[in-house]
């Protein structure tokens, strides 16, 4: 039994040359040749938990996305590509669809199976072929609340907008311009004393504030950088990575490109706030085996009137017509803030980016697998705090509040969400670990990992060149499928392609370090 065993052994050289170790099998066929194959694509998870050779590479991606945007010195072209014949053609097929559904529903007919089909199809296809978005917008109305600031909050500066993203230069007494730029460090505020990630009083710390800021705190964040664009005069661009703090309250670290005063982003910090308008929580309607009751037709009921509970709309709407309704929750960062200059090229900047991705590959949840008996009670007191916390409009713990979630169907009930707010995973954060603004480094990450890929291909000797994404039906291969080899079988597969392509790069490399030894030689001489 002290014996390895074979399988795990090759699942660890696996790791060791980079194979994805969870690789999702497809079947590409090729619509010119006819050639049908049986390719495995790297599953491109994020946590070292599930692979780790994939959250390297998404953490090394993440790294040169970072460095190639924090200290750009020129404006980037962040223009759309003009559409191709067949995108065109995409959409004149869709507006003769869209005039079909138009005809039937004026006929009084029904535009169910219509309606499924411009958007199963013909509305998938279109992004397929490679466009963002809807064709049709925003298709419902958006509610407007008062802007008015809360007599709380200060007030903010404002700057006249300009249209650049780079930052101020300033020129130094030896006549040389730097451009610097900001490292940025903020917090959420305190729910009670904490010693090594665990609070000392577990019976005082605020539990149910913490669940309901880690909710929304993407919310804030996205607040934060309206505020920071208005007082800043220009489109502030910024890499930002969430992560747990020991507490496992999330925290935010963001790269920004350009510097203002350290009195003007404190300012921004203290005067940043996001408001929750959502229906009230603090009466609970039903628990335990009394439940509302689903009807076809009508949707939840109350199991003992009948009554048919009020839809996420028409609670909303109540909401609106209340002049004295408070929001649910007011968001705020807390007092602990960190700021630092930052100039490219440093050992500073470096080693600021390798500490942007230091968790990206970390669940925020690992807390729960701690042998810390008082850190491992503190999360699960915070998972009992978010389980009947509603997470969005759609979540099934509004029921317990006597509210219809939107989108309401049957089988829901409190405290069974399956939003991924709700999972030990994220402990109440639901939004994306990493925030890059679209004008960032001018480059989508799928351009960055094409990047990479041609330089190892030219290293190796090996055209690349472009694909017709049009060329290839890509198709999902079921488990027990004849043509797909076991799962080991696939591994040494790959780890022996790699092997091959390792010893290559490696001979290309020595040989170029000889030429360039020479070289140097030859000059010195």
């Amino acid at each position: 039994m002290a014996q390895p065993l074979a399988r795990d052994v090759v699942e660890e050289i696996a790791k060791q040359y980079g194979v994805c170790i969870r690789p999702v099998p497809l079947r590409r066929q090729d619509i010119l040749t006819g050639q049908v194959e049986v390719i495995d694509v790297p599953c491109g998870a994020t946590l070292e938990s599930k692979c780790p050779p994939c959250a390297k590479r998404n953490r090394q991606l993440r790294r040169a996305q970072c460095r190639e945007g924090w200290h750009l010195d020129h404006e980037p072209v962040n223009l759309p590509d003009n559409a191709d014949d067949y995108q065109r053609h995409l959409v004149e097929l869709r507006a003769d669809a869209q005039a079909w559904r138009d005809e039937v529903e004026k006929a009084g007919g029904d535009t169910t199976d219509l309606d499924a089909a411009i958007d199963e199809d013909l509305d998938e296809e279109i992004n397929r072929a490679g466009m963002r978005g809807n064709v049709l917008g925003r298709t419902s109305g958006k509610r407007s609340r008062s802007t008015k600031r809360r007599q709380d909050a200060p007030d903010l500066p404002k700057r006249q907008m300009t249209k650049t993203t780079l930052g101020r230069t300033f020129t130094g007494s030896d006549g040389k311009t730097y451009r610097p730029s900001m490292f940025v460090t903020l917090t959420l505020p305190s729910y009670g004393r904490v010693l090594e990630g665990a609070p000392l009083d577990p019976d005082r710390y605020d539990y149910a504030r913490a669940a309901r800021d880690a909710l929304h705190f993407s919310k804030l964040v996205d607040r934060f950088v309206q505020n920071l664009r208005r007082v800043a005069g220009y489109d502030v661009q910024y890499f930002a990575t969430v992560e747990p703090q020991k507490r496992l309250a999330p925290h935010l670290h963001m790269a920004i490109r350009g510097t203002l005063p350290r009195a003007e982003l404190r300012q921004i910090v203290a005067a940043t706030y996001h408001q929750v308008w959502w229906p009230p929580t603090d009466v609970v309607r039903f628990e335990g085996d009394h439940l509302p009751v689903w009807e076809d037709g009508a949707g939840y009921l109350d199991p003992t009137t009948g009554e048919v509970l009020p839809t996420w709309e028409q609670a909303l709407d109540r909401l609106d017509q209340d002049d004295e309704a408070e929001p649910l929750h007011v968001l705020r960062f807390g007092d602990q803030l960190d700021i630092q200059s930052v100039l490219a090229g440093t050992p500073d900047a470096d080693q600021l980016i390798q500490y942007l991705s230091k968790y990206l590959t970390k669940s925020l949840g690992d807390a729960l697998g701690t042998d810390d008996p008082r850190r491992k009670a503190h999360a699960e007191r915070l998972l009992e705090a978010l389980r009947f916390e509603p997470c969005s409009p759609t979540c099934p713990n509004w029921l317990r509040y006597g509210v219809q979630p939107k989108g309401a169907k049957p089988g829901m009930a409190p405290g069974r969400c399956k939003g991924k707010a709700h999972k030990p995973d994220h402990l109440g954060y639901a939004g994306r670990r990493v925030l890059v603004s679209r004008k960032w480094s001018n480059k989508t990450l799928t351009e960055h990992k094409q990047d990479r890929r041609t330089w190892v291909l030219e290293a190796l000797g090996v055209e690349d060149g472009p694909v017709d994404p049009h060329r290839y039906i890509w198709r999902p291969v079921k488990p027990g499928d004849p043509d797909l080899a076991p799962i080991g079988v696939r591994l040494l597969r790959s780890v022996h392609e790699r092997q091959r392509w390792r010893n290559h790069l490696a001979r290309l490399t020595a040989e170029a370090d000889g030429q360039g030894f020479s070289a140097t030689e030859g000059r010195a001489a």
